[in-house]
């Protein structure tokens, strides 16, 4: 079974690499406002299913995302399938992930703290 995961763990990163090539490419004005970025790709055993976790920057309208991606789905998934050579194309999901503007707003928060630097650890570092 290993070697059956490492082969899924390639065609989830060969899948991501895809899409990531052929989103900007795809002309549905729902998906020309925001930036869409491929976070990961997850393939199941059986080559079916793919979840795509996509991030998104700038201003959007969730309800017509996720209708432009839905309606882009056949064609993103035959050009994975030109390009790949598999038994079977994954049926792509399309799931929005929020990790990297969270991410982006927790380091703002930090960056607003005032924390002073301890001066005795450059103090001793001087002494050293």
């Amino acid at each position: 079974m290993p070697s059956n995961s490492n082969r899924i763990d390639r065609i989830s990163e060969e899948v991501t690499r895809c899409l990531a090539e052929l989103l900007p490419t795809v002309k549905d004005p729902r998906l020309s406002g925001p930036m869409l970025t491929v976070v990961r790709c997850e393939v199941t055993g059986d080559l079916r299913w793919c979840k795509v976790f996509l991030s998104v920057l700038g201003s959007y309208d969730e309800k017509q995302l996720k209708q432009g991606l839905k309606s882009a789905s056949g064609f993103l998934r035959r050009e994975v399938a030109h390009r790949l050579s598999l038994r079977y194309t994954p049926e792509l999901i399309f799931v929005l992930d929020d990790s990297i503007s969270r991410g982006a707003h927790i380091s703002a928060l930090i960056n607003k703290l005032d924390i002073k630097p301890d001066e005795e650890d450059g103090n001793d570092a001087d002494a050293q």
